[in-house]
């Protein structure tokens, strides 16, 4: 199967095109067939030029740039917290002395990981509101915006009618003569 029929048929799974070549005794790439020297070369020529992936399209848009550095910055944060946290269990579970300065920088990390999740939250929500927003307007916006077109149309072409009749130097004037 060549590299346009694999993007022409996207939801193709792997599992169903492995079993495809399977059938047509495509051989196993660790196990040498035993086979005429032409048809080694085809079948080397054909893995040569087999893709590593196949890329398929995205079902959802990535995430806008703000919104996705907020994202990185909270997950960082929160994995630095789970960490304090871990840590601070354990120095406690030891008697250790850094089990309570961790706690206390556990509580503090808490706080600004629901920070940084609360970032990302208002982020996104600043994005759409800037960029995202996708008007519909009601039929009823649509026909007044449709009748206000019409009246300035009708205000452009009057104007026009009567520049051309001043350009003419007559006012009012039916005839040439």
């Amino acid at each position: 199967m060549g590299t346009a029929e694999r993007r022409g048929a996207p939801e193709e799974s792997v599992a169903v095109r492995s079993q495809a070549e399977r059938r047509r005794g495509a051989p196993d790439r660790d196990i040498p067939a035993p086979a005429r020297a032409e048809e080694a070369a085809e079948g080397e020529r054909r893995q040569e030029y087999r893709p590593l992936w196949v890329e398929e399209p995205a079902r959802r848009h990535p995430l806008p740039d703000p919104v996705r550095t907020a994202a990185v910055r909270a997950v960082l944060v929160i994995a630095v917290t789970l960490v304090q946290a871990m840590v601070a269990f354990l120095c406690t579970l030891a008697g250790s002395w850094l089990a309570f300065p961790m706690v206390i920088s556990g509580v503090a990390s808490t706080v600004v990981a629901t920070w940084a999740v609360v970032d990302v939250w208002v982020t996104r929500q600043v994005w759409n509101q800037r960029y995202g927003v996708v008007s519909e307007p009601s039929s009823t916006a649509r026909a007044l915006r449709r009748e206000r077109r019409a009246r300035r149309r009708q205000e452009r072409a009057s104007l026009r009618e009567q520049e051309r009749i001043r350009r003419r130097g007559g006012a009012g004037q039916l005839s040439h003569s």
